[in-house]
């Protein structure tokens, strides 16, 4: 088959269902390119070496890429996101559809959900079926998180997610509950697959260099719980800070550490000094390589979201690399995701945004002996390759597209 993945991030942008999954599909005899944009997520600017212009065509580990103009812009202001996001989604509908040869199937990988608008102009152009793989309910997602507040936009996206799963051949969606609420929003039951994400593997094998950067980041005599990933509104860390002080007097051998980049990171960082919290650090955004040791150095592993009705039907991405790294894990987020930690033995889960439960799921994890928190990391590991692998994935995102193409073959 020929295979065209339309998403607006590609790396050298961090992104776990880009090339690592177009090479697993070429691996499998498919011919696959990539639609995407210049690459400036997540901090918004241009990485080294691209500057935006007409169309630029490339070629990574044999994947040819072909890239669109947008607008970069990845910070908290409203009105620069969205004209990120419907920047490119022009360029891709318009210079994209012209630039790449025809393929057999596209897969639109989703968010933002203006993704999918270059996907509907091919399919009426070229009559080119496409597979939606939804990563978030929009506009669920912008209200949550308050990144769009007005009632007219939301109920216009809220038309257009409608009007793209109408045209879509199939959807993809990384949880049961999200199966459901577009059940709940008319969508056909059999339209629609739950496969569960991955993580990037390879990467989490990369723990030779651990000792040196688990000293650097300070680790040593300390009882870790370590939070890697975006920091966003929507992780709402500011009720894990308030947990962090109600643990520093019960257990001062405790140590929060906070690893990467996000919108809310600053803010986080001055109210950690305003609390004169003593068991916070905070590090950079760092590359795989070393993320990866300071995973398999950690005590416990922390998954936080807002209690947001909407989170509870989602599974942050960061829960799949959690399991693969063989660590405990804390699930401060409601639903599908605690049901997934819990099915899988992987650790403990508790109330999010609640300080008090939060504090005290850390102390009795912090008590619990050498040998039962590494139970619960070789269980969630063990999980993790019997049925979240890439390799799962990609066979059934394989059988998903062979369907679509068979229907219109048919």
């Amino acid at each position: 088959m020929k295979i065209l993945f339309v998403t607006q991030w590609c790396e050298p942008e961090p992104t776990f269902k880009g090339l690592g999954f177009a090479r697993a599909l070429s691996d499998r005899g498919h011919r696959v390119e990539v639609l995407t944009g210049f690459p400036n997520y997540p901090g918004g600017r241009l990485y080294p070496g691209y500057r935006v212009k007409l169309r630029q065509r490339e070629w990574i580990d044999g994947i040819l890429v072909t890239r669109v103009p947008l607008y970069p812009s990845h910070d908290g202001c409203a009105i620069r996101r969205i004209v990120n996001y419907v920047s490119f989604a022009l360029a891709a509908a318009t210079v994209g559809v012209c630039s790449i040869d025809r393929p057999d199937v596209a897969y639109v990988y989703h968010p933002p959900g203006t993704i999918a608008f270059p996907a509907m102009v091919l399919k009426a152009i070229r009559g080119v079926p496409f597979v939606l793989d939804i990563q978030d309910l929009w506009p669920d997602t912008l209200a949550a998180t308050g990144m769009v507040r007005n009632r007219a936009a939301l109920r216009a996206m809220r038309w257009f997610c409608g009007l793209a799963y109408r045209q879509a051949a199939r959807i993809a969606v990384l949880s049961p509950g999200f199966k459901q609420a577009l059940v709940d929003r008319g969508v056909p039951s059999g339209k629609i697959e739950v496969i569960y994400n991955w993580c990037h593997e390879s990467a989490l094998g990369q723990t030779q260099s651990r000792a040196p950067i688990v000293c650097e980041a300070g680790f040593e005599g300390r009882f870790n719980i370590v939070f890697a990933g975006t920091m966003g509104r929507a992780q709402a860390l500011g009720a894990v800070l308030e947990a962090a002080g109600l643990v520093a007097a019960r257990a001062p051998r405790v140590q929060f550490v906070f690893v990467g980049g996000g919108v809310e990171v600053a803010r986080l960082k001055q109210k950690a000094i305003e609390m004169a919290l003593p068991n916070v650090r905070f590090l950079p955004v760092r590359p795989a390589a070393e993320v990866a040791p300071l995973l398999a150095a950690a005590d416990v592993l922390l998954v936080h979201l807002r209690d947001d009705p909407l989170f509870s039907i989602t599974i942050p991405s960061k829960t799949q690399a959690y399991m693969a790294a063989g660590r405990p894990i804390l699930m401060a987020v409601r639903g599908d995701a605690a049901r997934l930690v819990t099915e899988a033995g992987a650790g403990v889960c508790t109330t999010p945004e609640d300080p008090s439960a939060l504090a005290d799921a850390v102390c009795g994890l912090s008590e619990s002996s050498p040998e039962s928190l590494r139970a619960m990391g070789e269980r969630g590991r063990r999980y993790y390759f019997e049925h979240l692998s890439r390799e799962k994935g990609t066979a059934c995102f394989e059988s998903l597209f062979r369907s679509v193409v068979g229907d219109v073959a048919s």
